[in-house]
């Protein structure tokens, strides 16, 4: 008995003692790795259960003038699916729960899973009540392979409303299009990342995964943009664009607003367009993503002919009430030049020159100031050359090199073809004619503000130039009243309001071939109000209408008018006290034709304005041949003539 007793309590001691240096085999080792492996085995774990993930915070808000919200974001979840996690036995109950909810088809959430590996895209930036269902749907089946991951969803509050300024972004937060596009980098939300520890499922261990400790930034703090656009203003300027879609069914209609004394644009509208918060639903050309007030170059016609009017009485080549005789037609360097009615005015003053927009004379006049001159003044008043807006894709347009032009070059140029421009530089040019002769650089962004809230960069008047004196363009005011009150530009005036303007015709130009179009054109009218203290220029583009008429003043004039009407009274702009004075009333009657009994004058020698004018005195026509001075004429000096002839007269060096 005690000899079993005593074997008992030596394999017991043998056991314990076991135990025992197993037990400090055990602390050596856990010293070990704690104390001399630690730090190795600490980065171990971490390269296994360490993922990095980052996340984007908003980009900044674009506004009104007045604060509107154009363009918002907020945070947003993207399905992310995990296909090495699907069980096969849950497959086709995943793909038919996600179709449902995110309404696609169960084909393609089936093909996403069939794809294999660890991350495909199911859907980004859910809606509210689609992240909801998926986390419902996790909560109720466990379904591991379901992520959502933080992106930023951008919102458009008024849908269309100045949808080709503001442009839209893509999948990425990448500004793709308008203002999205040219202040991407001011917008763009600030980018947060962090190494965060994740369980065996993925899920994260700590709470405070974007802790001050882990976190590391990539880019500057978002930035908000404060627009020179007026929202009211915008949404007025794109009703009378779908009424002049709806009149006339053109191609495409442009318009824009600006404030003549600050060069702020406060409504810059395009048809067609599109919805940002769906941009990719629209025609696969995508015209409506065109912002065609800065992309877009067209032939200007005769709004054209109010920049060569305020060149022609800056140099002194016209006076108001010099008179001309119009032929119905010139020809100059085998270009044959009409006027718009296939008809003469016969003897008119250049007020009436102005008024009608007499193609033949503006020829003549284009003539009288030179390629150079001519040239010169254009880009004084901004064409050819960018305008330097705060938006992408902006065009220069095309003028003539002086040094290759020939008269017919010159005389098309008078009457605003055979060049190029945007909407935005006419409108620009035309309010600098309203702001009394001072061109300034248009601007569409008014103030750029820091996330806090400080300013980061404001943006105001800035001028370029003069471009007129100031008495000369005080009388090119004057005529272009009268275009409006009695002229070509009738229908675009409002009752009680004095405005000035010119209308514009111009042919189409082929683009696959030389030439112009049959049949097909571009109206506009270009103007500003009221005319004793201009605070509105309003141009409106219609091209290739296709309703019946065509002409600016029958198209584009009346849509003209009703913006007119309806910003004045917006603006709280009274009527007119002075009533308009018609500059007819104190000119001289209409020169009639002069018949000394000599019959033909000798024009040898006279430079081409001398011979003009002195033909226009006897109520002739010329035909220009040449340049410098007349060397011959094709009806003798002498010889008996009858009002209306038409001269073929050559010059020469």
């Amino acid at each position: 008995m005690n000899k079993q007793r005593n074997q008992m309590q030596t394999r017991l001691s043998y056991l314990l003692f076991g135990a025992w240096c197993l037990m400090l085999v055990l602390i050596v080792r856990v010293a070990w790795l704690q104390l001399v492996d630690g730090s190795e085995l600490k980065q171990r774990a971490i390269v296994i259960a360490e993922e990095n993930r980052s996340r984007q915070s908003p980009r900044g808000k674009i506004t009104d003038r007045n604060g509107r919200e154009l363009a918002i974001s907020r945070m947003a979840k993207s399905l992310v699916l995990n296909p090495s996690k699907v069980e096969a036995e849950d497959r086709d109950d995943i793909a038919a729960s996600l179709a449902d909810i995110l309404k696609l088809k169960p084909e393609e959430i089936q093909e996403d899973i069939d794809t294999g590996g660890v991350f495909v895209y199911v859907k980004r930036r859910l809606e509210i009540d689609e992240e909801q269902a998926i986390k419902e749907l996790k909560e109720a089946h466990g379904y591991e392979c379901l992520e959502l991951h933080d992106e930023v969803k951008r919102y458009y509050p008024n849908d269309s409303l100045a949808a080709n300024v503001l442009g839209f972004i893509g999948t990425d937060d990448v500004g793709l299009a308008g203002m999205e596009q040219f202040a991407d980098d001011l917008l763009k939300g600030e980018a947060q990342e962090a190494d965060i520890l994740i369980d065996m499922r993925g899920r994260p261990i700590f709470d405070s995964i974007f802790s001050a400790a882990q976190k590391r930034y990539r880019g500057d703090n978002s930035k908000n943009i404060t627009l020179t656009l007026d929202a009211t203003m915008q949404f007025i300027v794109e009703q009378a664009l779908d009424k002049a879609v709806a009149d006339n069914k053109p191609k495409a209609v442009t318009a824009v607003v600006m404030d003549p004394k600050t060069g702020e644009v406060l409504a810059m509208a395009s048809r067609p367009t599109y919805n940002p918060n769906k941009y990719w639903d629209v025609d696969a050309n995508g015209e409506a993503w065109r912002n065609r007030a800065v992309v877009s170059i067209y032939e200007p016609g005769s709004t054209f002919k109010a920049i060569v009017a305020g060149a022609a009485l800056q140099e002194g080549v016209v006076s108001p009430n010099m008179t001309f005789y119009d032929p119905g037609h010139v020809d100059v360097s085998e270009k044959r030049i009409q006027n718009w009615n296939g008809g003469s005015f016969g003897n008119v003053t250049f007020i009436d020159v102005v008024k009608n927009s007499i193609n033949t004379c503006f020829a003549q006049v284009g003539l009288w100031l030179g390629g150079e001159k001519l040239t010169e003044y254009a880009q004084k008043f901004g064409f050819g050359r960018l305008t330097g807006i705060e938006l992408p894709g902006e065009q220069e347009g095309i003028l003539f090199n002086p040094k290759d032009m020939v008269n017919s070059d010159v005389a098309t140029m008078s009457i605003g073809q055979s060049i190029a421009v945007t909407p935005l530089q006419l409108v620009t040019a035309m309010s600098a004619i309203a702001n009394d002769g001072v061109l300034l650089k248009p601007h569409i962004i008014k103030e750029i503000t820091n996330a806090d809230g400080t300013e980061y960069k404001s943006f105001g008047r800035e001028e370029v130039g003069r471009v007129l004196e100031s008495a000369t363009d005080k009388t090119l005011v004057g005529l272009l009243e009268q275009v409006v009150a009695t002229g070509g530009g009738a229908k675009a005036g409002v009752k009680g309001y004095r405005i000035a303007g010119k209308t514009g015709t111009a042919q189409k130009i082929n683009e696959h071939t030389s030439g112009y179009m049959e049949g097909r054109y571009i109206a506009s009218f270009c103007g500003f109000a009221p005319v004793e203290d201009p605070r509105i220029v309003v141009l409106v583009v219609i091209d290739d209408p296709s309703a019946g008429a065509f002409y600016g003043g029958q198209i584009a004039a009346p849509v003209a008018r009703d913006i007119f009407a309806q910003l004045l009274r917006f603006m709280h702009i009274s009527p007119s006290s002075d009533t308009f004075e018609d500059m007819n009333k104190d000119k001289p009657e209409a020169p009639k034709p002069v018949d000394d009994g000599k019959g033909m004058p000798d024009l040898q020698g006279m430079s081409i304005k001398e011979a003009s004018q002195t033909l226009a005195q006897r109520g002739l026509g010329i035909d220009i041949q040449g340049n410098g001075l007349a060397k011959s004429q094709s009806i003798a000096p002498g010889t008996a003539i009858q009002q209306g002839q038409t001269v073929t007269v050559t010059f020469s060096p």
